[in-house]
């Protein structure tokens, strides 16, 4: 009998921790376990044995953080590791049969592999996943046990991969998500389970991440996707500093009760995560309400307000433009977006005069870097509320993955609609300069497609009616276009709704800009940086990554002129690059050298002609 048959007429107990057990055990503070498969095989085995005898029904191998780039291993590394980890396993469930009688399933364990960010893009680690379904299914393992992801990201290609070879085998596909209900890629714990019963998975649901009171709160408000089993396996609960070490206080009444209550919702695999231990797998085992072996799991069908409709990711909110004047002018005219640079200091007089001039020239909205290159500057959400406070003028910080973790991001965001922002530019960020490391680090939870995720995820969960709006930063002059291309589209699929290029100054990026308009559904706002002198624009072309300037550009320019000729020089060049994209973008983006509010002058009177 297989998973598949036994959860037909039966709940499943799975066992408990791995990893927080193996420390508990081995007094270290975060040793990572799955290095005993081959140096300390006895110990897992031992544990696979207790959470056996404690009742669980389903073990799963001790490879949750078996990854090449976790463990500092090669292929053959992982295989030898993964092996010992199927073996050790296998021994002890057939001892355990052969003394009992009682048939127990073994799942083969697949954490989130480690994605390796390149300029911004995540590497490819499908193979390794494959690698890992063949090596499970080599080993004869009854499920693949995929836990703790924060979003699908190569779940379900290989769980496709794994039907392919193997149609009958049992997989579970299970996320980890906050107390908020959200994961650390900003996704709801809704939308996941939705998004996970639409692939090939036989069983989805949660883990890890928070305890078990959080997690029937959690369950109880799910909408669960339609003929797939439901898995849930909570932390025992937060753990605490005590004498130096992270410990997990004992609550294994606690726990059962909740899990009780989670049981009832619906839920075919119970079980528990870090922090726990067989206590806890034979509290669930022994005093749940009916026995786990005796009691009638169905398939779950959703009983929801909407009928038991499954919310599909095409359900998704429409933007609203009647209360955001910014969008409501993308719609129909050529938009002039101006950027300025908040002060380095708490003196905002200047970029106070600047925005109110800029308001006066006729300008449709400004845009507020954040901390630029790295150094810090006034917040950029502080000082957009503060000038649009003072201007009434619609308003765009930038918004940088550098800086804020997930729960930081998410106060900002809260915080800047509360006061009324509803326009932002989700950029990932320039590294914090070299200087500055051993002080600062980057934070990067996010990238900038990760973060529109969240926000897409905020504006379905608090701001239906009136949503934040978004778009992102765009590199035209990318080596690889590409690459460039395809992670726009990546944040088009995010719900940006514009976008902001790099500053132009030669054909080759026009042509680009005018192929990436043809290729996606999107808004498109042309970068514009008039260069004021000589030392400006060598500066720019020789410091600053990703603007190309054309020599003939450069040579216009003379380390004899004045600011004058050199703004005039700055100015003419700008109208030219604009009027030959004039047809097909949808406004411009300003980035004035200094806050030089003047040079708009020039540009507007120019177009005007």
């Amino acid at each position: 009998m297989g998973i598949g048959e036994y959860l037909k007429s039966h709940c499943l107990l799975t066992d408990g921790a791995m990893g927080t057990y193996y420390a508990e055990i081995k007094r270290q503070e975060s040793p990572v376990s799955e290095w005993a498969n081959i140096r300390e095989p006895e110990v897992v085995a031992g544990i696979h044995r207790a959470y056996l005898e404690a009742g669980a029904m389903l073990l799963r191998t001790n490879t949750f953080a078996a990854g090449r780039q976790v463990l500092g291993v090669d292929k053959k590394g992982q295989e030898e590791i993964v092996r010992a980890a199927c073996r050790i396993a296998k021994a002890e469930i057939a001892l355990h049969m052969e003394k009992t009688g009682r048939k127990c399933f073994l799942a083969g364990d697949i954490g989130p592999l480690r994605e390796v960010f390149v300029n911004g893009d995540a590497a490819d680690v499908g193979e390794e996943y494959r690698a890992l379904v063949d090596l499970f299914l080599e080993e004869g393992v009854d499920a693949l046990w995929f836990e703790t992801f924060p979003d699908m990201g190569g779940m379900g290609e290989a769980v496709a991969y794994a039907k392919s070879r193997m149609p009958d085998i049992f997989c579970a596909g299970l996320f980890c998500v906050n107390q908020n209900g959200y994961s650390s890629a900003g996704i709801r714990a809704e939308r996941l389970i939705a998004q996970a019963g639409e692939t090939e998975l036989d069983a989805v649901g949660l883990n890890c991440g928070v305890g078990s009171g959080h997690m029937l709160r959690i369950v109880e408000n799910l909408r669960l996707p339609e003929k797939k089993y439901f898995c849930v396996l909570p932390n025992a609960g937060y753990p605490e500093q005590l004498n130096s070490r992270m410990v997990f206080l004992r609550n294994e009444n606690y726990f059962r009760k909740n899990m009780e209550k989670i049981a009832a919702c619906g839920v075919s695999v119970l079980g528990a995560c870090c922090g726990s231990s067989p206590e806890y797998i034979a509290e669930l085992s022994g005093n749940l309400s009916a026995p786990l072996n005796s009691v009638e799991c169905k398939v779950f069908e959703p009983a929801c307000g909407d009928g038991g409709k499954l919310c599909r990711e095409e359900d998704d909110i429409w933007v609203h433009t009647e209360n955001n004047r910014f969008l409501e002018q993308l719609q129909g005219k050529k938009v002039i977006a101006v950027e300025l640079d908040p002060p380095y200091d708490a003196d905002d007089a200047k970029i106070i005069a600047a925005a109110a001039r800029l308001k006066e020239l006729g300008a449709d909205i400004l845009t507020v870097a954040d901390s630029p290159q790295g150094r810090s500057r006034m917040d950029s959400v502080l000082t957009a509320v503060k000038l649009v406070a003072i201007t009434g003028m619609p308003v765009m910080p930038h918004i940088c993955c550098r800086d804020k973790n997930m729960i930081s991001m998410r106060s900002v965001l809260l915080g800047a609609y509360a006061n009324g922002i509803r326009n932002f530019l989700f950029v990932t960020g320039d590294p914090v300069p070299i200087q500055l490391r051993s002080s600062a680090t980057g934070v990067f939870d996010y990238n900038s497609v990760k973060l529109m995720e969240f926000a897409r995820e905020m504006n379905r969960e608090h701001f239906q009616n009136e949503p934040m709006v978004y778009g992102g930063a765009l590199n035209q002059g990318r080596v690889n276009f590409s690459v460039e291309l395809s992670r726009a589209q990546k944040k088009i699929d995010a719900g940006a709704s514009y976008f902001l290029t790099q500053p132009v100054y030669g054909r080759e990026d026009i042509e680009r800009l005018f192929l990436l308009k043809q290729k996606l559904k999107t808004k498109l706002l042309a970068g514009i940086m008039p260069l004021v002198s000589y030392r400006n624009a060598n500066f720019v072309k020789n410091e600053l990554v990703g603007i190309n300037i054309p020599d003939k550009v450069l040579l216009k320019y003379h380390p004899d002129m004045g600011r004058e000729e050199g703004e005039q020089v700055g100015i003419r060049i700008s109208l030219e690059v604009m009027e030959q994209m004039n047809d097909f973008v949808d406004g411009y983006y300003f980035m004035l050298p200094f806050n030089r509010v003047g040079l708009m002058e020039g540009i507007l009177r120019g177009m005007k002609k």
